[in-house]
């Protein structure tokens, strides 16, 4: 399959056509230029004529989703994969990692079989790419629970991750884990032998056991301020420590409610572009209306666009990537080359798969994103299909 994109503003790593042409063959750019080099091509080409008024950046990747549309990564079934991957491109994500639950070990472990088994024998193109798992879980903090299951929480343990990277067969790319508990350095150092992303998350661990972790190996803060010691003058905290280290790439939940808009504000103006990470941690509701949803074995209301348990807890969000962009933009005053560089180049670099993913070169996945003037998502391609569209033609 071929197209070629015409008359549009390209949003490349280091600089922007104004008005530009892009070429895929199959699956990957084949070829990027402004107009005036525009190739004539065979009718056997699809070609999409647009006008600059629309913008063309790489596809958005979701660190942190639990679910969408209905369905939960805990479902453990190819049809909730498969409904993520259909419902995610409506809001430019591109791919992700399916995000799991502290839940019992058989649920967790039929989870990851499912995962595994979706992206060996069902990740299609034309659909966002399930490209590995986020385990949130179990080996966090029991002061730092959130919306996870209490009864479920375990100490770390290198030897319980190492059966279940064998079950997810290698796919488990970043872990959420409290490195203060027992045994959770030997994990975080084990993880980074391992090439798995250490995530610091649920924790309630000092400045100096922060410290500790960065190097052992933590690169990464899992959605910052929300279940983690919080800032404060005389403990710096997890909070503290995740926005003074380089080190540390912080994901963030823009959606204005787990993180107050001033709070995304100040830690866009320590992390800067480079050092955050655009999430969603939503969860099945996401999508849908109002009423009475499951997160991990416990009910979960949804109302006035928040997800909560009974007791007032906030159980991951509903929010699309596409609005979290848009309120990064309004929350910070960045534009959106910054947003790009938070929700496609810094996720795809954390997992080491930017020779592919993240942004937009020649020879990279063709997962791309038509916005029009009001950065509203028209058109989305995965690996060169087109997966969502609301142009005419």
């Amino acid at each position: 399959m071929k197209t070629l994109i015409k008359n549009v503003q390209i949003y490349m790593n280091a600089q922007k056509i104004e008005t530009g042409y892009l070429l895929i063959e199959e699956d990957v750019i084949a070829e990027i230029g402004p107009m005036e080099k525009c190739p004539t091509v065979p009718d056997s080409y699809t070609s999409i004529e647009l006008s600059n008024k629309y913008k063309l950046i790489p596809g958005f990747i979701d660190l942190h989703i639990h679910g969408a549309a209905g369905a939960d990564t805990m479902d453990g079934t190819k049809e909730a994969l498969e409904t993520m991957a259909i419902a995610l491109p409506k809001e430019g994500t591109t791919s992700f990692l399916a995000t799991t639950m502290t839940t019992a070990q058989s649920d967790i472990e039929r989870a990851l079989k499912n995962a595994a088994s979706y992206m060996n024998e069902h990740n299609e193109k034309g659909k966002a790419e399930v490209i590995g798992v986020h385990l949130e879980g179990p080996f966090i903090s029991p002061k730092r629970i959130g919306a996870q299951h209490p009864d479920h929480v375990i100490l770390p343990s290198v030897e319980l991750f190492r059966n279940w990277q064998e079950i997810a067969e290698g796919h488990i790319k970043l872990v959420t884990m409290a490195p203060e508990q027992p045994n959770g350095l030997e994990l975080v150092r084990y993880l980074r032998k391992e090439g798995v992303v250490a995530s610091i998350g649920h924790s309630d661990a000092t400045y100096e056991q922060v410290i500790q972790s960065i190097e052992a190996g933590v690169n990464h803060a899992t959605h910052l301020f929300n279940q983690m010691r919080p800032l404060h003058h005389r403990e710096p905290g997890v909070v503290g420590a995740a926005l003074l280290h380089d080190e540390i790439k912080c994901e963030i939940i823009a959606d204005g409610i787990h993180v107050r808009p001033e709070m995304v504000r100040l830690a866009f103006k320590n992390k800067g572009k480079d050092g955050m990470i655009l999430i969603t941690d939503a969860m099945r509701a996401k999508c849908l209306g109002e009423g009475m949803y499951d997160l991990g074995g416990q009910a979960v209301t949804v109302k006035n666009q928040k997800a909560t348990l009974e007791d007032g807890t906030l159980a991951g969000s509903i929010i699309k990537l596409k609005d979290a962009a848009k309120n990064m933009q309004a929350f910070t005053d960045c534009g959106l080359e910054a947003v790009i560089q938070m929700a496609s180049a810094n996720p795809a670099k954390q997992l080491n798969i930017y020779d592919r993913k993240g942004s937009i070169e020649r020879g990279k996945d063709a997962d791309l994103v038509v916005l029009d003037e009001n950065d509203d998502v028209c058109m989305t391609f995965c690996r060169g299909r087109i997966a969502y569209s609301t142009l005419e033609g």
